[in-house]
């Protein structure tokens, strides 16, 4: 029989004793659906900075949490969860008639978001930008061709002629998530690979969004 080591164990007692405050088990279950800033997570939660602060440090000493820097406003961090099996246990998401996945341009992570969800679910899926660009960009075209995934060409549309009630809006990207501030948006802080516009930085894209969308889809609950 193969034992835990200790030191796998004591690991684990910290998470569980990190998750035993209501608080933090309540900053958790936001960050199960998407990436939050600090001043975010204190509004939905009417918690004073000074008491979050707290509670995300604790949170990062186990690991749970990490943040990095917001590519729209610089000053901003986004806080990610890392403890994928932490997401797979949260608890449902209401269904929504729609998932409309939206970044600046509409020309990668967006469409690929769409496409990749209209694998994982049932529930509809399309993508819009705050600013469209003219076309899709290549680099999302060939990583979708790498993944064999169907990627429609559409040409980018403007989140104004797209958005519908009843839509859930997921945020792909800093800058549209920064400019929008749609009520009960999901927010996934996602590189923009144009910007590099490498394959490399399209794959990675490419794996963020997956994995996303695989852990949120079983999620939405009719």
């Amino acid at each position: 029989m193969n034992l835990e080591s200790d030191e796998s164990v004591a690991r684990r007692a910290a998470v569980y004793a990190a998750l035993g405050d209501p608080a933090r088990l309540r900053i958790v279950d936001i960050l199960t659906t998407g990436d939050a800033a600090p001043s975010e997570l204190a509004e939905a939660l009417g918690m004073p900075s000074n008491l979050l602060a707290h509670h995300l440090k604790v949170l990062r000493e186990v690991g749970l949490v990490s943040s990095h820097r917001s590519q729209g406003d610089g000053r901003r961090q986004y806080l990610h969860l890392r403890e994928p099996a932490l997401v797979a246990a949260a608890r449902p998401v209401p269904s929504p008639s729609r998932v409309v996945f939206v970044c600046t341009a509409n020309s990668a992570r967006s469409h690929l978001a769409a496409a990749l969800w209209r694998r994982a679910s049932d529930v509809p899926s399309t993508s819009a930008g705050t600013h469209p660009a003219d076309r899709i960009d290549p680099g999302a075209i060939e990583v979708a061709g790498r993944h064999d995934l169907p990627l429609p060409r559409l040409r980018p549309r403007a989140l104004a002629n797209v958005l519908g009630e009843g839509d859930l809006v997921i945020t792909v990207c800093d800058l549209a998530h920064e400019e929008l501030g749609v009520p009960h948006e999901l927010h996934w802080s996602i590189p923009d690979p144009v910007r590099a516009g490498t394959d490399a930085a399209f794959d990675a894209a490419y794996d963020e969004i997956e994995g996303r969308v695989r852990a949120l889809a079983p999620r939405l609950a009719s």
